[in-house]
């Protein structure tokens, strides 16, 4: 029997608890995504790893802890503070739960609850359509596993921090819902990625965007300048204060806004810009790096990289 006043899981999760924890980063954290089966968690669990967090599926809630305790260990979880587990009612030690939750809590660890829901029909057409059984149907009608499953979940509902009802939504639209609840809406949640390139060397094949700035005056032929690259400031200088690089920049910048701006609703968060001049070492460079600072200054999260800057000399 469990001490007065404590459950049988807080009981059972006592014996199994190391007596001394290691404490956690103050900056990690720990989403429980959950709810109804056929309700989306897969893919919401998809959505959350592209958003950069370390995914584990179907965990007994009670190795939460251990698993926290070991990716913030000083130099074990290289760099990762995200930690998201999808969690249903399949696993026997799901009463567990609240104990775990309580004690993460009392180890400062930001928690927080996506419950994903969906109406009894839609969620019986789901399971018709792909002919396989409710986890808790246990031989009886699909409806008697949905509404035992609709039960013990109910409580975990109340507490969620993000309720999403999925019965009208597509999985795009799943995604949008999700990008919106957790990262906000519109084109900061696009991630963007700009490299310089070398017409020479070859078109890249996995841009969404390609942008030719040969028309500028070439640094090459300035021999001062042939030897340093765009991330020198003479050779920034220079192909900035060209005629039509600032004009060709305003355009272009604009632009591409109003592209990130229709891919967030498209559910499409990963732009490439590919920026090419003759040889990838000057132009293409500067350029790169003026569009990725413009960018920035919008709240867009933009990374660089130059593809042909190690090919010195072969221009």
């Amino acid at each position: 029997m469990p001490p007065k006043g404590e459950t049988q899981a807080e009981s059972r999760y006592a014996v199994s608890t190391p007596a001394k924890q290691t404490s956690p980063a103050a900056d990690f954290e720990v989403l429980l995504i959950t709810g109804m089966s056929g309700a989306g968690r897969s893919h919401a669990a998809d959505c959350v790893e592209d958003m950069g967090w370390y995914v584990v599926d179907n965990l007994p809630p009670r190795l939460l802890i251990p698993l926290v305790d070991m990716m913030t260990t000083s130099g074990a979880n290289g760099g990762v503070h995200k930690l998201a587990a999808v969690i249903d009612v399949r696993s026997s030690y799901f009463d567990d739960l609240v104990a775990v939750l309580s004690h993460l809590d009392d180890l400062g660890v930001k928690t927080r609850i996506l419950f994903l829901d969906a109406s009894d029909d839609v969620l019986i057409k789901r399971y018709e359509s792909v002919r396989r059984p409710h986890p808790l149907q246990h031989g009886n009608r699909l409806i008697d596993g949905i509404l035992e499953e609709r039960q013990l979940l109910n409580n975990l509902k109340e507490r969620a921090d993000w309720v999403i009802d999925t019965s009208n939504l597509s999985i795009h639209q799943l995604s949008t819902k999700l990008y919106d609840a957790m990262l906000g809406s519109g084109p900061a949640t696009v991630s963007v990625h700009i490299f310089s390139f070398g017409f020479k060397y070859g078109m890249p094949i996995d841009a969404d965007f390609v942008a030719d700035v040969r028309f500028l005056p070439n640094p090459f032929w300035v021999p001062e300048l042939r030897e340093l690259n765009g991330l020198d400031k003479p050779v920034s200088d220079y192909v900035l204060s060209s005629k039509g690089a600032v004009e060709f920049l305003d355009a272009y910048e604009k632009a591409i806004e109003t592209a990130l701006e229709g891919y967030a609703q498209e559910d499409k968060h990963y732009v490439t810009i590919a920026i090419g001049c003759t040889g990838g070492q000057h132009r293409s460079v500067a350029m790169s790096e003026e569009l990725a600072r413009r960018l920035r200054l919008h709240g867009l999260n933009v990374s660089v990289s130059a593809r042909e800057l190690h090919k010195r000399h072969l221009l």
